[in-house]
């Protein structure tokens, strides 16, 4: 038949072992619910309850040693100094906090003077910055305008004593080919007497040509840019190579795929001088 015998081991713990509020020490395999014995070495001393004199002891849980037997372990924990818990609040007046300063004395004694002194610094502040948020501006699209150079070409002066009658002359402005025409009188009744309702582009040639004598033209083909051929055509005005587009004498679209006649460009007649102004 198995035995076993049990051995009651007792021991104190250092003063490291950290106890609980209530006097509890926090200690592993700790049975809470029991006290041990006043004197669990065996020595009575008439009494079964625990002894004032002596801290008191508490009762561990029970293992099992590889031999079979069974250790029952007891501590005694030092005894807790006082601990009480303190929150931090706001109710409590700080007798040193520093007081809000008057600045009664720096109040102006009228407030219509002051408001008025505020407006006008506010309005004078406002048309500084219009100002210069105009300057600003204005700089900014000047380097956006034309050079000296490009605006020395825009507009072209051409001295029309030298064209004679029934003739083009193509001169260049802008980068792009003008055609100037000195129109003979049949050339100006046939371009008037067509039925211009009737074309591709309906435009008169009273509307194209300020001059009846004098047509100018940007020799730029409607179709796709291309620089037509001038007396060709089958309307002895001119003709597009490229695409084979016909234009009449007052340079409208008759006859091919070009959508729009040639355009006019902006021009004017210096007749105290006898030039034209292109631009």
């Amino acid at each position: 038949m198995a035995s076993f015998h049990a051995v009651k081991k007792s021991i104190n713990l250092a003063p490291t072992v950290r106890a609980l509020p209530s006097g509890v020490p926090a200690a592993p395999l700790l049975n809470l619910a029991a006290r041990a014995p006043a004197d669990h070495h065996g020595h009575g001393h008439g009494s079964s309850g625990p002894r004032a004199d002596v801290p008191p002891s508490w009762a561990g849980g029970v293992s099992k040693s590889p031999f079979g037997l069974f250790t029952k372990t007891y501590t005694t924990a030092p005894a807790p100094k006082l601990f009480q818990q303190r929150l931090l609040h706001t109710s409590a007046v700080v007798k040193d906090a520093p007081e809000v300063p008057d600045f009664s004395h720096y109040r102006a004694p009228n407030t219509d003077n002051n408001r008025a002194l505020s407006y006008f610094m506010v309005g004078t502040m406002g048309v500084l910055s219009a100002s210069v948020a105009k300057s600003s501006v204005s700089e900014f699209l000047q380097t956006m305008a034309a050079s000296a150079d490009v605006l020395a070409l825009a507009k072209v002066e051409v001295d029309l004593s030298a064209i004679p009658e029934g003739k083009n002359v193509i001169i260049k402005w802008r980068g792009k080919p003008v055609f100037i025409r000195h129109r003979t009188q049949s050339e100006i009744d046939e371009a008037r007497s067509a039925d211009w309702k009737t074309f591709r582009d309906p435009e008169s040639d009273e509307a194209r040509a300020k001059k009846p004598e004098w047509l100018v033209m940007l020799g730029v083909c409607t179709h796709l840019g291309c620089v037509p051929i001038g007396e060709a055509g089958d309307y002895g005005g001119w003709f597009c190579p490229c695409h084979g587009s016909h234009y009449d004498i007052s340079g409208r679209a008759r006859k091919g795929p070009a959508p729009l006649n040639l355009e006019v460009p902006a021009h004017d007649f210096n007749d105290a001088e006898g030039k034209l102004v292109i631009g």
